[in-house]
């Protein structure tokens, strides 16, 4: 196969990130600003490589972090719940909620939402869909706050700016911090919060080097690599 030529805008973006520097956390989300390529306001992402066995149960991550700066995006949430909590789903800001109606649709391939929220007592139900939900991040969860009976406080964690996140099978979470129109210090800070959020759930079983790699990058840029020295953690 042969490999695709760089166009001299990619060129020039790749060229601005140093081969073999590590960089701060600071200098990475100011460098993040310079070599955005797209024209539309990309996702910010850091991806975070640990040393954990995610076959080993304590060692497979999951958690939740909330950004001092939120998404940057609009989450769409859907709730599954009795008729009692519609109108406390609605107050908070839920675009849908319900039961039986939305279970429908899931079933029939529906799934434009970002996060889904579900009443305990509505799970035996969301079972059913679980083969759905489950292969796109959204089934809900105790261990991430997607499963409560205070809806309204969890709909409104999402919309200021709450997400989860997972160590995936090869040991790396990807998380999206933010939007390339937020300015150097707001990536800085989101990024921390998550990096710290991650470094205090270190499991005791893990061994050797925690923070393995760091890296920052929007939807199409190149990923600058952070020094884990320039967080506080």
């Amino acid at each position: 196969m042969a490999k695709k030529k760089l166009t001299k805008k990619r060129k020039e973006a790749y060229a601005k990130v140093e081969e073999g520097k590590i960089y701060s956390l600071k200098d990475a989300s100011s460098l993040l600003k310079e070599v955005n390529l797209t024209k539309f306001d990309a996702s910010v992402d850091i991806h975070i490589r640990l040393g954990v066995d995610p076959k080993k149960a304590d060692q497979a991550l999951r958690g939740t972090v909330s950004l001092p700066h939120g998404t940057g995006k609009e989450k769409k949430v859907l709730v599954f719940c009795n008729p009692d909590k519609e109108a406390e789903a609605q107050e908070a800001g839920a675009e849908y909620y319900g039961l039986d109606e939305y279970i429908t649709k899931v079933q029939g391939g529906w799934t434009d939402v970002d996060v889904v929220i579900a009443q305990p007592s509505v799970m035996a139900k969301i079972g059913r869909i679980g083969r759905i939900l489950g292969p796109r991040g959204l089934m809900p969860n105790p261990k991430i706050g997607t499963i409560t009976d205070d809806i309204g406080q969890a709909i409104k964690e999402v919309k200021k700016g709450k997400v989860s996140f997972r160590v995936d099978k090869a040991g790396i979470i990807h998380c999206s911090i933010g939007r390339q129109s937020f300015d150097a210090e707001q990536i800085a800070e989101n990024a921390a919060e998550v990096i710290n959020t991650i470094s205090r759930m270190k499991p005791a079983s893990a061994k050797g080097i925690y923070f393995k790699s760091l890296y920052l990058a929007t939807t199409m840029s190149p990923g600058i690599p952070i020094d884990i020295k320039s967080v506080t953690v």
